[in-house]
Parts: structure tokens; sequence; C-alpha cells
């Protein structure tokens, strides 16, 4: 009976081994051939299982992960939210628990269909139903596509499929080349090892291809401002004047630049609050032919927060003004720290549902770019550079920078911070464009159009990064079809899998009727 025990135990806890293996193909590890090593393991225990049995084991593959992948989320319930250490600790295990749900469906679905039929399962069948719920994940209560497999890439052969289909056809072709490996061995066959082959062969393919050209006519001087201003103390009141005047600072020595771009929320007061602080700062700007973009907070007259981009300076002939002065308003607001579900219930539970950015309003899903001294900038604030469409419908030919601000100081000195950035040079790669990232504590850096850092400040430091930039003419595969290709390839798979069966079923009752 112990035997048996501990052997009905074993698939489940070497899943969730694998699970965690995988949270070192991402930053700041970097080991990216664990990713299809994590998958092909997850695969290879699915393989002939009970449909009950298989969804323990993606459970606990999706325990993994998630335990290891995104339990830096802890730090900011625990440090920074105020909640009593059980509270915290049940709010983190239900999120891990709810994100595992996804390879448990998968586990369940692998075995559910074609089961007995492992080139099916694994290479028509189960790769297009991780694809779905990856996007039911990013898109289900609004949305969490953190850690999708494809992200641990960026250095890997694979990253040259990025401008074409994005990191969900990165996330395909490692599902591909792991289960083509497991089928062949599974059924002792070297025809399955051809998708991997090809797979391979066309990512080496496409590496490095360039979609867009650099544009050295329009090079620009950027200087990001890191405050480093102790998340503790950023919206003490007294310590707003010399929050700002820490900025004011850091910005007087770099007013030869193009653009001076400060972190998410830099100036910690709302816009309306300030009036002659913005106008002495637009003035100044203007007078030096630059220009400021910040992340402050707003209020409308009716009430609404909004989580804001703004930009001061050159291209404010008439000089800075309330009411026509141009901002952009964050759409995809972050669960519990910009909005909170179930609010009337969980805020009289702990201060942490009532932080001073928890009850904001969207702005609109696609906005104009931002215009900076002849420049026009893509925006994205913090959260929301996850959301790959979103990025994407917000660029357009005349896009010249990818911007996002962001104050990852809420997560301390975890794993967090390494990941956000992971994914927003994803966002670089898939779009072609170069990307400015200022945030309060890091990681604060300039993105090439080829998704690499070539620039930054290490983290928990003052400073100010100087580097010139160029922008870059024409668009990528992905910005202009998205995902689309993949639709197509998911309707093919799922067409053509439905048709083997049937011919299966159709030959096995042929066997039937001629028996005697």
């Amino acid at each position: 009976m112990n035997k048996a025990f501990f052997i009905s135990l074993g698939r489940p806890l070497l899943a969730a081994f694998a699970g965690a293996l995988a949270t070192l193909s991402f930053a700041p590890y970097n080991i990216w051939l664990l990713a299809p090593v994590s998958l092909a393991l997850f695969f290879w225990l699915l393989l002939n299982q009970s449909i009950k049995r298989s969804a323990v084991i993606g459970f606990s593959w999706g325990l993994g992960l998630f335990g290891t992948g995104i339990s830096w989320v802890h730090v900011s319930i625990d440090t920074f939210g105020g909640m009593p250490k059980v509270a915290s600790v049940f709010l983190m295990t239900s999120l891990i628990s709810y994100l595992a749900l996804y390879p448990l469906i998968f586990g369940a679905l692998f075995n559910r269909f074609n089961q007995g039929r492992p080139f099916q399962q694994l290479l028509l069948s189960g790769p297009v139903l991780w694809l779905l719920l990856d996007w039911l994940r990013g898109w289900a209560f609004t949305g969490f596509p953190w850690l999708w497999m494809g992200y641990g890439q960026i250095d890997s052969p694979l990253s040259g499929l990025a401008p074409i289909f994005g990191v969900e056809g990165i996330t395909l072709a490692l599902v591909l080349i792991s289960a083509g490996i497991v089928a062949a061995v599974s059924d002792r066959n070297w025809r399955p090892l051809l998708v991997p082959a090809v797979v391979i062969a066309f990512s080496l393919l496409v590496h490095g291809a360039q979609w867009v050209t650099p544009n050295n006519d329009k090079t620009v001087d950027v200087a990001l401002v890191q405050g480093n201003v102790p998340q503790e103390l950023k919206w003490l009141p007294s310590e707003r004047w010399p929050t700002l005047m820490k900025y004011i600072d850091l910005t007087r020595e770099n007013w030869d630049a193009d653009l001076i771009i400060w972190p998410e929320a830099a100036i910690p007061a709302l816009e309306a609050h300030l009036p002659s602080f913005l106008q002495n700062l637009d003035e100044v700007a203007r007078e030096n032919n630059s220009t400021v973009i910040t992340g402050v907070l707003d209020q409308k007259d009716n009430g609404e927060f909004f989580n804001n981009i703004l930009t001061l300076g050159k291209n404010n002939d008439d000089g800075y003004d309330y009411d026509h002065a141009t901002r952009y308003s964050k759409h995809h607001l972050l669960p519990f720290g910009e909005f909170v579900p179930f609010g009337d219930l969980l805020r009289p539970i702990a201060p942490f549902f009532n932080l001073p950015m928890s009850s904001f309003s969207r702005g609109d899903f696609v906005q104009p770019n931002l215009a900076a001294n002849g420049y026009n900038l893509a925006p994205a604030l913090c959260y929301e550079v996850a959301f790959s469409e979103q990025v994407r419908q917000n660029v357009n030919v005349d896009t010249d920078l990818l911007l996002t601000l962001s104050n990852d100081a809420w997560f301390g000195t975890s794993i967090g911070p390494f990941q956000h950035m992971e994914i927003a040079q994803m966002r670089s790669l898939e779009l072609g464009k170069p990307l400015l990232r200022a945030t309060n504590t890091g990681v604060t850096a300039v993105v090439d159009h080829m998704g690499q850092i070539t620039k930054q400040i290490p983290q928990f430091e003052t400073a100010v990064l100087r580097a010139k930039v160029t922008p870059t003419d024409g668009l990528t595969p992905y910005t202009s079809l998205g995902s689309w290709p993949l639709y197509g390839y998911a309707l093919w798979s799922l067409a053509l899998s439905m048709v083997l069966i049937r011919r299966q079923r159709g030959g096995f009752r042929e066997i039937q009727t001629d028996q005697p």
C-alpha cells in the first residue's frame, strides 16, 4: 500500500519539479534551454494517464511554475500592503492555485481526446490547446499573461519568430519542439522529429532578419531618470517636495537631452494640485528645447482617478494648460493594485485594498501616440506592457519609439522586476521599435529594436541614464497581422486532428465488421 502510494505521488512531484525548472528559463536566470526540457518532461508524464491523473499532474506542474515564478507578488502584499500574514499567504496561495488551473485543464483535456494516439495528442491537438489556454489566461478576469513560456527565449534562436508571430508564436514553437521529441521517443519512430526539425530550421532562417530600417536621421538623445524613492516614503505628504526637488535636481544637469523621462507616478500628487510647479517645469523645458515626460496621477471633476503620462516642454507652444495638456491614460489596470474587484467586500478587510492607487478608471484601449519634441511614442504604463495585443494596436507607421514607465519598488529585491524588464524587451522585438523604460528603482533601461538591452542603470541607485537611440521605419509582420496566422494554424490543426480521428474510428469499425 505504501509503495503504491509513493508511486502515485511520484508523477505529480516530478511534474512540480519540472514546472519549477521552467522558472529558471526566465529572467534573471535566462537558462532558456530549460523551457523545452520542462515541457518535454511534463508531456512525458501526461502520456497514458487517466483524465483525473492527468489533471493532478497538470495542476502540480502549474504549482511548480507559478509557485516559484510569481511568488514575488507576495512582497507587495505583505511588505507594503499592511495585510495580516495569514491573509497575505492565503491570497498568494489563491493566485498561484488559480493560475495552476490552466495546466490542470490542459492535462485533463490532453488525455480526454486522442488518448493512445501520441502523434495527435502531442503534435496536433496538444499545441493548439496550450495556445488557447494561454490566450484565455491573458484575457480572463482582465488577464494575467505573465510567464508565457516564450518570454524566456529572448536570447535563444527561437527569438527570431517574435517579429513574425509574437511571443505566442515562440511559445507554440517550444511546445511543438518538446512534443515532437516526446512523440518520437514514445512511438520509437523518428518521423515526429521532423516537426521540431522544421521549427528549428525556420527559426534559424529568420533569426536576425531585419524587418525594419533604422532611421539614423532621427536619432534622439534621451535622459531616463531613476529617482530611487523608497516606496514606504513615496506617498507621505512630508516627502512630496523633497521628492519633486530630487527629480528637478537630477533633470537640471540634463537639459541638453531631447527627451527627459521620469518614472510612473514620479510626481507624488494629483496633477491638478501642482499647476505652478508644472507650468514652471514646462517653461524651463521649452527654453531648453527639451521635453519632459512624467508619470502623474489625475482626478477629473466627476471624481474619476487616472494613472497618466504627461508631456511638458517643447510641443506645448502656448505653455502648460491643464485642459489641453498631452496625456496618455492607462488602460489595463492592475487588479487589487489599481482597482479592487468586489471592493465593497474586500476594502474593510485590510489597508492593502485602500492603497493610493486602487480606485482608478481606464483610459481607451487605443490612444494617439504621445508627440514629444518631434518624436511619436507608443506608451504603456507598468503592468500593461505585458499585454502584447494592446501595445501592438497602439503602434502605427508613424511610431518612432516604445515608451514604458513603471514603479517596481513594490516588489523589492525579488525576481519580479527582471521578469517585467524581459517582457518589455519582447515588445521591442515583436514590434521592431526601440524601447525606453524609466522606473523608480529599476530596471531603467534602453532596448534596441532587436529586443536587446543596450544600456541600463543598476537597481536601487539614484541615477540618470543618458543614451542616443535610433528610431526605426517600417512595420514587422507581427505589427501588421498580430495573432491571425496563429488563429489560422489553430483551425487547421484542429480540423486535421478531427479528420484523422474519424478515419481511425472508421477503420476500427471496418475491422469489427470483418470479424466472424
